[in-house]
């Protein structure tokens, strides 16, 4: 069985939202073992049979909408998207169709409306923050932000997330408030709270219904890929279908 993280929001019961772990896939060192993305060096069939697990277990229907992310702010709608979108955040509004994200230590940060009628997923680390992923997700859910919950998903915690001022700065450009989600370290550098950062981007849209968090990818290792922990390694996904 492929060990899974469900998602602990008051979504409705026909809205579905999973994370995966590290286990219950077939790939080899250093992408052990359930690694689900194509672009980082694993074999490729490897990964089909890795994908194939994961929608036999949640029993999918249809593939999940697999995107090429690079940490930008583009949104794509599901079914409509072509094959592989350059996008990092996908929405739907219809039954079926699952929206995606790959990470491994970025924040994958799922939406859903009140009423279960739209769900979206978004990949959120600090370049795609800063850019507005999330803003731009909001908007194309097209449901106002006080009708809207989120769940986020597993991320490299603060303890482990250190950057360099040019981050803090770009930020502090946005938000004064961010300064207080960084802390500085013996390095003359920071530790960035990339949880804390999203809830401030979440909470300046008007979406206050904000659940998960407080996982660290780069501390449990025996249940998360790292990259800033092992370099080359897999990715987990964090899904988000309507019934």
């Amino acid at each position: 069985m492929i060990e899974l993280i469900a998602s602990d929001w008051p979504a409705p019961r026909h809205v579905r939202a999973v994370s995966t772990t590290r286990g219950g896939g077939v790939s080899p060192v250093p992408y052990d073992s359930l690694n689900l993305a194509q672009h980082v060096g694993d074999e490729v069939d490897c990964v089909v049979e890795n994908r194939r697990r994961v929608c036999a277990q949640l029993g999918l229907d249809v593939e999940p909408l697999w995107l090429n992310q690079v940490h930008g702010a583009q949104v794509v709608m599901a079914p409509a998207a072509p094959h592989y979108p350059v996008a990092d955040a996908a929405v739907s509004d219809q039954a079926g169709f699952v929206c995606a994200i790959l990470t491994a230590d970025c924040l994958p940060v799922v939406f859903a409306s009140t009423d279960g009628t739209r769900v979206g997923a978004a990949h959120v680390g600090w370049r795609g923050l800063v850019a507005g992923v999330l803003e731009a997700t909001i908007a194309a859910l097209a449901i106002p932000p006080r009708e809207l919950l989120v769940w986020l998903g597993p991320a490299i915690g603060p303890g482990h997330f250190e950057v360099g001022p040019e981050v803090r700065a770009a930020f502090m450009n946005l938000d004064p408030a961010a300064a207080s989600a960084f802390r500085a370290n013996e390095r003359a550098r920071w530790q960035a709270d990339l949880y804390r950062l999203a809830r401030q981007h979440l909470n300046r849209a008007g979406i206050d219904a904000i659940y998960g968090g407080g996982r660290c990818t780069f501390e449990e290792a025996d249940v998360f890929f790292s990259y800033r922990r092992d370099g080359q390694c897999g990715r987990m996904a964090t899904l988000i279908w309507i019934e």
